[in-house]
């Protein structure tokens, strides 16, 4: 996820995403990786890298709070597989391809409508659902960190401070984007320091 994280940022950048269902559409011609970067393809690894994570927290922290910790895994889970129902980069592609090789105004009219449909989906109701999830499985965890002797006061308040940032979702407009950039900041910081802890804890075993 460190590795990922700095990828996705300079995709951003230097690559923004189009507005517009032809942009897309042309993006993926032009360029079907950099369309599928763009359309968040990291970050579904992301997704299932953090629910990998949070199982590992799980193991750490259930003896802090088992219930509590159980919730956060939970919550995690289904944010996780509720991002996945949201994603829809490959449909793009597959419906820029056939796009591409429309022959008719009609065909290309239907396939500009199915792809408006799939960038309501991308950035809908399922993305939001997870990405809140998501921040108030975080917060669990740092509030349980907080109670526990396993991870240090610190880890406990970055998350905190990470997860408070994430109750406002990139979609939410320009401000949005601005509160999940800057939550990147301490998320990687946290990220940094529960994977010293936990590989800590692993070479214990």
């Amino acid at each position: 996820m460190l590795v990922f994280i700095p990828i996705q940022m300079i995709v951003f950048f230097v690559w923004p995403p189009p507005s517009t269902v032809t942009g897309w559409f042309t993006l993926f011609q032009d360029n079907a990786f950099v369309g599928l970067l763009d359309m968040d393809l990291l970050l579904i690894v992301d997704y299932a890298l953090m629910g990998i994570v949070f199982l590992a927290l799980w193991a750490a922290l259930r003896r802090a709070s088992q219930s509590f910790m159980t919730i956060a895994l939970t919550l995690e889970l289904v944010g996780v597989a509720t991002y996945f129902a949201s994603t829809v980069a490959f449909e793009m592609l597959s419906l820029s391809n056939l796009y591409a090789a429309a022959t008719t105004d009609a065909e290309r009219a239907t396939l500009l409508a199915a792809g408006q449909a799939m960038l309501a989906t991308w950035q809908g109701t399922a993305f939001n659902v997870s990405y809140i999830l998501g921040a108030v499985a975080l917060l669990i965890v740092s509030v349980v960190m907080l109670r526990s002797h396993v991870f240090s006061k610190i880890t406990a308040y970055v998350g905190v401070l990470a997860s408070a940032l994430m109750f406002v979702p990139p979609t939410a407009g320009t401000i949005g984007i601005f509160f999940s950039l800057i939550s990147l900041v301490p998320t990687v910081i946290w990220l940094i320091l529960i994977a010293q802890k936990l590989f800590r804890l692993g070479r214990l075993q």
